[in-house]
């Protein structure tokens, strides 16, 4: 790319060097939701496997991507993010999060979503995929913990905007966060008799996740995505909301082997969306409702 000699010095610039091309913007997207293999990426690129080498030839010449060997013979590479590539995350997110407003949304702030909009058409397409291997986030349990909780018969996630926030102005969708908490801690024990565990994210920091669970009593983890790990690997719906990208409120339940089998979106109804993640998790599970209770 020519530039001009002021643009040396210009982060946008230098920057817009990497990810103002459109193939390389995509193939981060895919390596953030695990496609990290060449074929798998191939697959959901659609991209010519020449020009593909291309791209992820350049992405690691420029320090955001690295080659890692998985298989000696042949020998074959997956490619991950760098700690460069990982701190673009929060620029796809953001992307996303304009693309969602002002190109395929109306430009309105909301935390919610149409049910025939492109937010839920994206979520409802996770039924059947499995979750990424490997992501964890800082929890309130003391350590890093994996998304999808190990050894259960299943896990429900949800994600919120945020607890304890004073919003500058009301946004739709955006309030209720302290009420659906206390109505997972009270349902708690009835995901736990099913052998399903629970978990909470938000893209708040780890600290403040944990003084809302030490003040709540939280029985189960909530996770911070401040660095927007889940959010890019998922495409999880935003909105901009108290100085940051929120999650929209969402229940996921998910299999024993990692597999989203219920997507709940929009979430508007609170309490009744909690009273179903239980009943559709327990089912799954293979344990009628009726067997959790004492």
């Amino acid at each position: 790319m020519k530039m001009h000699r002021a643009d040396e010095n210009c982060g946008i610039a230098q920057a817009a060097v990497i990810v103002g091309d459109w193939w390389n913007v995509l193939v981060l997207r895919e390596i953030a939701r695990g496609h990290l293999r060449f074929d798998a990426l191939v697959a959901e690129l659609g991209l010519s496997r020449k020009v593909l080498a291309e791209r992820l030839t350049r992405l690691v010449d420029h320090g955001v991507l690295r080659r890692s060997l998985y298989q000696r013979r042949p020998e074959r590479y997956e490619y991950l993010l760098t700690d460069a590539g990982a701190a673009l995350l929060p620029l796809l997110v953001g992307m996303q999060d304009w693309g969602d407003r002002w190109v395929l949304g109306d430009g309105t702030v909301t935390g919610t979503a149409a049910l025939d909009g492109a937010e839920h058409a994206r979520l409802h397409a996770q039924i059947g995929t499995r979750m990424p291997d490997g992501l964890m986030l800082p929890s309130t349990h003391g350590a890093d913990l994996p998304v999808v909780a190990p050894d259960c018969a299943g896990t429900v996630l949800f994600t919120y905007p945020g607890t304890g926030i004073e919003w500058d102005e009301p946004i739709p969708g955006a309030v209720g966060c302290t009420l659906e908490n206390r109505l997972f801690t009270d349902a708690w024990p009835d995901f736990r008799r099913a052998g399903v565990e629970v978990r909470g994210v938000s893209t708040q920091l780890p600290h403040e996740q944990a003084d809302f669970a030490r003040a709540e009593a939280v029985p189960y983890p909530l996770l911070s995505d401040a660095r927007y790990r889940l959010a890019a690997a998922l495409r999880l719906p935003t909105f901009r909301g108290a100085g940051r990208l929120r999650l929209k409120r969402l229940i996921l339940v998910i299999g024993s082997e990692g597999t989203v089998q219920q997507v709940l979106f929009p979430v508007q109804d609170i309490p009744a969306a909690v009273t179903e993640a239980l009943r559709l998790a327990t089912a799954s599970a293979g344990v009628r409702l009726g067997d959790t209770e004492e």
